[in-house]
């Protein structure tokens, strides 16, 4: 707790760089500043007006929008739909079955481009296929699937059905996914013999074997990808193309209550068991939906959207699979790496399908920044129109090379803030309506309610740091934990139960302004001599000057200061490594940028960072490193080899002058 006179957490740092609304976005944006106040005055009767938006089978009652039991909630009581027909036929009913739903580019080359009508057909076989393999409504079923179409197509197949489905991340191990499986009961698993990373065949199914024994797995569903020899059991493994490729291309989808669960979807779970995060249909998808055509200003019939995340974390839920295909978005799917066969791989894909909106992680942008600004150089990027961060906060040196190297000076970033809790984009400009700051998520798009609180739940000033919260329910929220509703109460709604508020466990501040900054998770606030202070804050500290590309700091126990900063830096692709003269200057940089208190009292120059395959950065894997301690779990990693990296690197006496 911190004491009355001290901040719940310093803000140290400022930006005053601004970037209003391009004009001919502006004129022609989805959505206007009036939706603010539209849904201020009625902020039930704006959800409902954006559920309509959706095709229902049998309409909601009129008194039962939202059913709040805190903190349990009901969406659009009595409404029934099915998710599937709202993501594929009804656009193909609408005359629109000729319109590609996917561009697929594969990692080797290969591609497919799948129209709604063959998006319709297959998802359809894909069902009948579940059908025969016993699966029913209320039934869960496993994928664990590459970035492949056959993913998207499970989904739908899955959603069609009323059969929950759980994804497990390809590169998670065998461990993680028989966990997953015992915790949600299911009964069938679709996977893959394996998927292409960085120029190789990567496999799946032997993953998938091991994790499936002893479990109450009765079929297995394997798409054939990269063609290599797996091992089939008879009578439980069967072959995509030999069951599904047979099947009826007709099928009737059936209405499901607007609370029928959606899917379960498990969070990595470093520290405890992984929580599966259910969710349900008529609110994911009504805000999925929207916050899709709001965001990204979406129009259908002259964009091409892509969304760089894997299918197998939330924003592929939501932003690959759910979103964009109930608003009839053209779309690219790829399966590989940024860096295979070449670094400008995502470049000359942008270029090939004349890409009008991306939407990346900031971890993937810097990687960009210290491949250097003459890759991106040599492709035309002239299609792009509005860009998209998601997964952590964005430093504002990362935005402006994003903005100035990408999107060519003249395409709004959406800086998106949400979780995989609560389903969809909550706190993010608008393109046609904020003046833009780099770094800052800005405010809580229209509908939602979040502001930033103090220890003791009360908000703070504008220029004051603390909790993010959510103070009213949304269409899209979590509904509980899976099987644990103490749990859920416990994780997300104790920290400020008087209050009634949902604790995000992220850190933020609000500006002079009043728009939100986020500060990454409270747990990696550091406590520097009484002082509070964001690791966000000194990593964006370091990465504006032109020598870094990235950073990540943790802090370290320190006999003087309770805690002390330590800094893991990437240079970009032109700086070389000044040695004891450079990390000298980077501490001056960051005590000249936000104060001498933060200046870290080590920095060690490395050639890459922890990150999962998500490309959240493992910071726990650094204070450990920091701390001289054994390191933990590293098999969420995108490669483990990166710690032996870093070790050595420790030794390097790059430390404090």
């Amino acid at each position: 707790m911190t004491s009355p006179d001290q901040p719940t957490l310093d803000n140290l740092s400022s930006e005053t760089r601004r970037f209003p609304p391009p004009p001919e976005i502006a004129e022609h944006a989805n959505v206007r500043a009036d939706a603010y106040e539209q849904a201020d005055a009625d902020r039930l009767g704006f959800w409902a007006e954006q559920a309509r938006r959706l095709d229902w089978a049998q309409p909601w009652d009129d008194d039962k929008v939202l059913e709040w039991d805190p903190p349990f909630a009901k969406w659009f009581g009595g409404g029934k739909l099915n998710v599937a027909y709202n993501c594929v036929d009804r656009h193909v009913e609408a005359g629109y079955g000729d319109k590609v739903a996917i561009h697929w580019e594969g990692e080797p080359g290969d591609t497919r481009s799948i129209t709604y009508a063959q998006l319709q057909d297959e998802v359809s076989k894909a069902a009948n296929a579940l059908i025969e393999l016993g699966v029913r409504t209320g039934d869960r079923v496993m994928i664990y699937l590459p970035m492949i179409p056959e993913a998207a197509i499970a989904f739908l197949a899955c959603a069609r059905l009323g059969a929950p489905h759980s994804v497990v991340f390809g590169g998670f191990s065998a461990d993680a996914l028989r966990s997953r499986i015992d915790d949600v009961g299911a009964k069938v698993l679709i996977t893959s013999d394996g998927g292409y990373r960085r120029g190789k065949p990567s496999a799946l199914k032997p993953n998938a074997d091991e994790a499936m024994e002893g479990t109450a797995i009765e079929k297995v569903l394997v798409v054939r990808r990269t063609g290599e020899e797996v091992p089939m059991r008879d009578g439980r493994d069967v072959w995509w193309h030999d069951v599904v490729d047979r099947q009826s291309t007709e099928h009737t989808p059936e209405a499901f209550d607007a609370e029928h669960p959606l899917f379960i979807l498990y969070t990595s779970g470093t520290t405890a068991k992984p929580k599966g995060i259910l969710h349900t249909s008529g609110g994911y998808l009504t805000q999925t939906s929207w916050t899709h055509h709001a965001v990204f200003d979406h129009k259908p019939d002259s964009d091409v959207y892509w969304c760089a995340a894997d299918i197998g974390w939330v924003t592929g839920h939501s932003y690959i699979v759910y979103g964009p295909l109930a608003n009839r978005a053209t779309q690219v799917m790829y399966e590989g790496t940024p860096d295979t066969p070449h670094r400008g791989r995502f470049w000359e894909l942008i270029e090939k399908y004349r890409v009008t909106i991306l939407y990346t992680a900031p971890t993937t942008i810097r990687t960009f920044m210290k491949w250097g600004a003459d890759i991106p150089a040599e492709f035309d990027l002239s299609s792009l129109r509005i860009l998209g961060s998601v997964g952590e906060p964005i430093n504002p040196e990362a935005w402006m090379w994003y903005h100035e190297k990408i999107g060519g000076g003249r395409c709004p970033i959406v800086d998106t803030w949400w979780q995989t809790e609560t389903g969809a984009i909550l706190i993010s400009p608008l393109p046609g309506v904020t003046v833009l700051k780099p770094g800052s998520a800005q405010r809580p798009l229209p509908g939602v309610g979040a502001d930033v609180v103090d220890d003791a739940g009360k908000p703070v000033p504008n220029g004051g740091g603390g909790y993010l919260v959510l103070t009213e329910p949304w269409p899209a929220m979590l509904r509980t934990i899976w099987g644990d509703d103490e749990r859920y109460v416990d994780t997300y709604w104790s920290r400020f139960r008087d209050q009634g508020y949902y604790f995000a466990g992220d850190g933020a501040k609000k500006d002079e302004e009043g728009d939100i900054w986020l500060l990454g998770r409270v747990d990696d606030v550091m406590n520097v001599s009484g002082h509070r202070i964001s690791t966000t804050e000194v990593e964006s500290a370091l990465v504006s000057h032109p020598t870094v590309a990235e950073a990540a700091v943790v802090g370290a126990t320190d006999p003087t200061t309770g805690q002390g900063i330590v800094a893991f830096v990437i240079l970009r692709g032109d700086a070389t490594d000044g040695g004891e003269e450079l990390v000298v200057t980077l501490r001056n940089h960051v005590a000249k940028e936000i104060g001498p208190i933060a200046k870290p009292r080590q920095i060690m120059v490395v050639a890459e960072l922890p990150k999962t395959r998500s490309g959240k950065i493992m910071r726990r894997l650094l204070r450990d490193v920091a701390e001289n301690r054994d390191l933990g779990d590293v098999t969420t990693l995108a490669d483990p080899t990166v710690m032996n990296l870093i070790g050595a690197g420790l030794q390097s006496g790059k430390t404090e002058d």
